[in-house]
């Protein structure tokens, strides 16, 4: 836990140390006895007159896990069973969050965080049982205080180890339900996205920007401190902790920020998303420092260098289709039939996009499908990453192995000052596009075959149809430049 979290600290009394019993201290009224823990059998069942800690799995992780975690608790006693479950159920909530692919780490967050799950269901009695429960647990937690004397009046005082206190209090303030992890709710909100591993990253890095930055200004790292001004305040200083990365990449981070905020909103986690509007200016680029197409000279160098055949192969497909690089590398052979490219869906498309093949291109679909399946890949010399975890996309090799031929052939062109290029893979997609712009063809027609977003306007897959037909006069347009002399 964040040792700066004593913003939740509480009063201290003879009683304990953070304050009254719930029932007078919150406005809880218990109108009846504490509920006898020889009563209390959630989460717990016996096996050969010992009790142990069960809780169900998730059914689509059945498979994996089995239909439910056990753990033995090694005592016949139910009220010593009641008092060691929930560090337990917590311990089984982290394997299956776990085998999900993430998990808040600290074993005592995590238990006040199952603590929370059934304070904030619970009716008055077992709030009552509960928060006893939780006092006894945070002065456990603070361990037992020094003796010191007092400078001044010379009497003994007794005083805590201030780490040990600021755990204990925000463990109090977390299974009360009064404060809330900014990662809680972070794997189920990417357990639902459908977007490409990139975008998961740079959720991933939009809360670890955050939480260092909470834990730099003194901020703590729950839901519930997140206010408006806190986030004005966090994106005006978000280049602390993210580094020196221009307005455009910081405002994704912020942007990815709002979308887990306006999830969390519509599950009534939060009210409402703080972040929304939250941006930083960006300065006007100068137009020679904007990314652009490549020109005719820099393009003969990268397609008349000395690439190796599958480089050679992906830039051409590049140039004569205006696909982009993930959608090419991740072609299979069953994709290239019937003299057209079947490309995944990018960015908003909502389904595949068929694009004509040009016939300068024939020979390399040809020679590559050859001796192949229609489910083998086009390009297997980039793989699909073996990891299933992995936030990076196929063509990220296929992207660093395209980087370092360009630089070898020259084509590195920067604006002063700048570390990007003005030039990258995608400037096959502007030239694509500009080529067939200067051949007068349709603007609708271009914007079908690169899968700009238009309405009312789809390729088929076969060519038939009028609307295939102008796409194919589109893509024929396009020529490659002549080779040097």
């Amino acid at each position: 836990m964040d040792d700066k979290s004593n913003s939740y600290k509480g009063s201290w009394t003879s009683g304990g140390l953070w304050g009254t019993h719930l029932g007078y201290a919150t406005g809880y009224v218990v109108n009846s006895m504490a509920r006898p823990s020889s009563l209390d059998r959630r989460h717990l069942e016996q096996k050969n007159g010992q009790w142990r800690v069960t809780i169900a799995v998730p059914r689509d992780l059945q498979s994996k896990l089995g239909t439910r975690l056990k753990r033995p608790l090694r005592t016949d006693s139910l009220a010593v069973a009641n008092r060691l479950k929930w560090s337990v159920v917590a311990e089984l909530r982290a394997e299956i969050a776990a085998a999900r692919g993430g998990t808040v780490k600290d074993p005592t967050v995590r238990e006040a965080l199952e603590i929370a799950r059934h304070f904030m269901k619970a009716d008055d009695v077992d709030r009552a049982i509960l928060d006893d429960m939780i006092v006894s647990r945070a002065e456990e937690i603070a361990g037992p205080p020094a003796s010191v004397v007092d400078e001044e009046t010379g009497e003994p005082l007794l005083i805590h180890d201030s780490a040990k206190e600021a755990r204990a209090t925000t463990y109090v303030a977390l299974a009360r339900g009064q404060a809330t992890p900014i990662v809680t709710h972070h794997d189920a909100y990417l357990a639902q996205l459908h977007v490409k591993p990139r975008t998961v990253g740079d959720d991933v890095r939009a809360i670890r920007y955050l939480e260092a930055w909470c834990g730099k200004d003194g901020v703590p790292p729950t839901i519930q401190a997140i206010t408006r001004k806190v986030a004005v305040r966090f994106a005006d200083d978000i280049g602390s902790v993210a580094g020196s990365l221009s307005p455009v990449t910081l405002n994704k981070y912020l942007r990815r920020l709002s979308r887990y905020w306006q999830w969390m909103a519509h599950r009534e986690h939060v009210e409402a998303d703080v972040w929304r509007g939250v941006t930083l200016a960006a300065p006007p680029a100068a137009h020679d420092e904007e990314e652009r197409a490549f020109t005719e000279e820099e393009m003969k160098k990268l397609l008349y260098g000395q690439p190796s055949q599958e480089m050679h192969d992906l830039m051409r497909i590049a140039a004569l289709t205006g696909a982009r690089l993930d959608a090419i590398v991740c072609l299979r052979v069953g994709d290239c039939e019937d003299g057209v490219f079947v490309f995944k869906p990018q960015k908003k498309e909502r389904s595949s996009r068929a694009v004509p093949i040009h016939p300068a291109l024939v020979e390399i679909v040809e020679r590559r499908s050859k001796g192949r399946k229609a489910e083998d890949d086009l390009f297997p010399e980039w793989p699909a990453p073996r990891s299933s975890t992995t936030l990076r996309e196929r063509s990220f090799k296929a992207s660093n192995a395209f980087t370092a031929y360009r630089r070898e052939v020259k084509v590195d062109a920067r604006a002063p000052g700048k570390r990007r290029a003005l030039t990258n893979f995608h400037s096959f997609r502007r030239w694509f596009i500009t080529m067939a712009e200067r051949a007068d063809q349709p603007e609708h027609i271009i914007a079908a075959v690169v899968g700009h977003k238009r309405t009312g306007m789809t390729l088929g897959r076969y060519s038939a149809g009028p609307l295939m037909e102008q796409a194919r006069r589109c893509v024929e347009a396009v020529r490659l430049p002549p080779a040097p002399r």
